[in-house]
């Protein structure tokens, strides 16, 4: 389960309350119990994802400096051990799942083709970051249609598409740790696709990341404070192409692991857009709705005699 690197749990669980967040009324706080369940779900379920891909790796695995430990290589777990215990994570998994509606249930669980494909994907393509990024962004969808009923395509598609290239990005940065034993056991990545031309791919995938969340906060009326997240966001992903060294397995780690700070930046700057948006709603109201002093004057000026529209404009 990589019990001792949960950043793998963060990351799948930032997509997950983005669009919880996201999907809250203008001025409310994101649902806590929604937010919760998902956290349990994403630490089970990329536990599960996990055990999945050991089970699938365990002969590569053993011939990479960096995997050969893994107890199913190492022989401290059999492979029937490992069966054992995927059912169990996914047994848990189902029961968080069942705590959503039908509708996210079914989504949920269309997810679970991508979760035990992936692993393979390495095997027959030089984009296996990109269907993790399938895999890992899918709670852009689902935080929403468990907040609401369904998926409101229109924002979080564009979200979900912006989770995709950010997978895309960190992965590639973690893959570029492998890729010396990679190309000699002919396993494909994007960081071998990618090559020396690495950086000047990651900025593209980060440009089409930053454009997905424009998008996605436009159609839900964001305010400034998603705004500047996104600001920070990308001087974070500015800098940390900039200074990433693909040759380095050390910098490629602490790269990678920098993203958690991605997601809770976007995380806070959604909640706190939100919010504000509220607060603006608010004002805007108590501007437009006239109080008793000014409906009086409103009145008396429309009385026969008087000019009424050029009088009330002035009010």
């Amino acid at each position: 389960m990589r019990l001792d690197r949960p950043i793998g749990s963060w990351l799948l669980f930032w997509p997950c309350g983005w669009s919880i967040a996201l999907s809250a009324p203008a001025g409310c706080w994101p649902d806590p119990v929604m937010l919760a369940l998902f956290g349990t779900g994403s630490f089970i379920m990329r536990g599960a994802g996990c055990t999945i891909n050991d089970m699938w790796d365990r002969d590569i695995d053993a011939k990479v400096a960096r995997t050969k430990s893994r107890p199913l290589v190492a022989g401290e777990l059999t492979q029937l051990d490992a069966w054992m215990f995927l059912g169990g994570q996914l047994a848990v998994g189902l029961l968080v799942l069942l705590e959503l509606n039908w509708y996210s249930i079914v989504l949920g669980a269309s997810s679970l083709g991508l979760v035990i494909v992936y692993p393979l994907m390495k095997r027959i393509t030089h984009w296996p970051q990109l269907v993790l990024g399938m895999t890992f962004n899918w709670g852009a969808l689902l935080g929403w249609s468990a907040t609401t009923g369904s998926v409101e395509w229109s924002a979080c598609l564009p979200l979900y598409l912006a989770g995709v290239c950010w997978t895309i990005v960190y992965d590639t940065i973690y893959a570029h740790q492998d890729k010396v034993d990679d190309v000699l056991l002919g396993i494909k990545s994007t960081a071998i696709r990618f090559g020396d031309n690495t950086k000047l791919w990651l900025t593209g995938f980060s440009t089409a990341m930053l454009g997905g969340l424009v998008s996605s906060g436009i159609v839900c009326d964001q305010t400034w404070p998603y705004y500047s997240a996104l600001g920070i966001i990308s001087a974070h992903l500015a800098h940390q192409i900039y200074s990433l060294n693909i040759h380095n397995p050390t910098d490629c780690a602490n790269k990678f692991i920098s993203n958690h700070q991605v997601g809770l930046i976007l995380f806070l700057g959604i909640v706190l857009g939100t919010l504000y948006k509220g607060y603006s709603n608010k004002t805007a109201s108590s501007i437009l709705t006239p109080g008793p002093t000014s409906t009086l004057l409103m009145s008396n000026q429309t009385k026969p005699g008087t000019t009424g529209v050029n009088r009330n404009v002035a009010v």
